[in-house]
């Protein structure tokens, strides 16, 4: 497991499509390599960041995230974007390892917490994530404002 470099772009942009494809949800997938490339290595202050993991120099994992903010604990926190590891190489502890860095780099970091979201379908990860010590947050919804609708609102008045 390493921290994801210019060189990564390719693979990442790759697994995030598995990712989607995984969460049949590739028709809303349009992150390029140099997306990825510009936006986790060349803007002056990225916004997102990344890591990866390797087996036998192949890239097989990839864990994406950013930082946001919560003003109850007025501390920074850690919102994991995408957790995604190849289905041949899961089982191996590269996800638990993955938390593991990050809860640690959060940690490190000052963050009061780390968060993500996970499809209410997607049972074996919910698992998981409950084995690691996480809750769900079952009072709190999702809403996302975007296309056609954030344009619109953005030009209101």
């Amino acid at each position: 497991m390493r921290g994801a470099a210019v060189g990564d772009a390719k693979e990442i942009a790759r697994l995030v499509f598995a990712l989607a494809t995984y969460e049949k949800l590739a028709h809303e997938c349009r992150g390029t390599e140099a997306d990825f490339r510009r936006e986790l290595f060349e803007v002056p202050q990225p916004r997102a960041h990344a890591m990866v993991a390797e087996v036998d120099d192949k890239i097989v994992g990839l864990a994406l995230w950013f930082y946001n903010f919560s003003t109850f604990n007025c501390r920074a926190g850690l919102y994991l974007e995408d957790l995604y590891v190849e289905p041949e190489y899961r089982n191996l502890g590269i996800g638990k390892a993955f938390f593991r860095a990050l809860a640690r780099r959060a940690l490190a970091e000052g963050c009061s917490r780390m968060e993500w979201a996970v499809l209410d379908w997607n049972e074996p990860a919910i698992a998981f994530y409950r084995s690691l010590g996480a809750i769900g947050m079952s009072d709190w919804t999702v809403q996302r404002l975007s296309g056609t609708a954030l344009e619109a609102l953005a030009a209101e008045g």
